[in-house]
């Protein structure tokens, strides 16, 4: 009682092989993703199981670890999937939360790091976390420019953040030989030429989806002893009850991240757009998810 947590938003049979080894998600009964097939963060308070919390180190602050909950733990997850290594360069593509999250904790692990969007807010706020070079892919070509600056080579390794069909198949033609090229962003497709693009240079590609419950845990720990500044990623706040508005001012500017707070009003900031449907789909989760809240309040 009174520790601090996150929690690992998947829950799962618990007997099953991926639920043992901590990967919930993928859960052969069929997983509960929180927010989702689950009740979400949307309330001020939430009910979950003992088994999915994970400790919080208590130098990180809980913004902090509602990031690692989501898409810093996601990065995380992808960057030990293809095993990044210092001294290697990497080209991230998309530096949305995911993207600039990787950016982040690829500088800290030693890697050179390529950042493509584009946006160029987005440009600016890799540059800005210290990635040594952004490219524009509206301007040029992504995969000439990071020959280019590989010495004709390519990346070692490269981490599609942006799910665009283009930035998929860039990612895996700019990786260099007996690299390794990573998908991390949702949905989407994307077209190769398996010869070339992969089975004459040896490429491998692999697929990486979030994060174990153990993976989570060695995240925070490893912004915490390396004092990764994550904060860094939340450009604005809002209120609980500003959810809507906060959607709505996504549709005018989808370049910056935010999170909810208490009950202190801030100025707008955008997020992901959501559109009309989603807006209203949004208001109705609010209303049952705040009822929901307020029956689990503690007496």
């Amino acid at each position: 009682v009174g520790q601090r947590v996150m929690d690992h938003h998947y829950d799962g049979c618990g007997t099953c092989k991926h639920c043992r080894g901590g990967w919930t998600q993928m859960c052969l009964e069929g997983p509960v993703v929180y927010g989702s097939g689950g009740h979400g963060g949307h309330a001020r308070y939430m009910k979950v199981p003992v088994s999915t919390l994970v400790p919080l180190p208590d130098s990180l602050s809980f913004v902090t670890g509602a990031a690692i909950s989501c898409g810093t733990g996601t990065a995380w997850g992808a960057l030990k999937r293809i095993n990044l290594q210092g001294g290697e360069t990497i080209a991230i593509f998309g530096q949305g939360p995911v993207g600039l999250s990787a950016t982040q904790l690829a500088l800290v692990m030693g890697a050179r790091v390529i950042a493509i969007d584009v946006a160029p807010e987005r440009r600016r706020l890799a540059q800005a976390f210290g990635a040594h070079e952004v490219i524009d892919p509206t301007s040029t070509d992504m995969v000439a420019a990071i020959r280019d600056l590989t010495h004709g080579e390519g990346a070692h390794k490269t981490l599609d953040a942006s799910s665009a069909p283009e930035a998929r198949a860039a990612a895996v033609r700019a990786v260099r030989s007996w690299g390794t090229a990573c998908f991390v962003g949702e949905r989407g497709q994307v077209t190769l030429d398996v010869s070339p693009d992969l089975l004459r240079r040896q490429v491998t590609l692999v697929g990486s989806w979030t994060f174990s419950k153990q993976g989570q845990a060695e995240c925070a720990e490893f912004v915490a002893d390396r004092k990764v500044d994550v904060e860094r990623l939340f450009t604005h706040r809002w209120t609980l009850e500003q959810a809507e508005e906060a959607y709505q001012a996504g549709e005018l500017s989808p370049t910056s991240c935010s999170r909810r707070q208490g009950r202190r009003r801030q100025p707008r900031v955008s997020s992901a757009p959501l559109g009309t449907e989603g807006l209203s789909q949004l208001a109705q989760l609010r209303s049952a998810f705040n009822e929901l809240g307020t029956a689990s309040r503690p007496a």
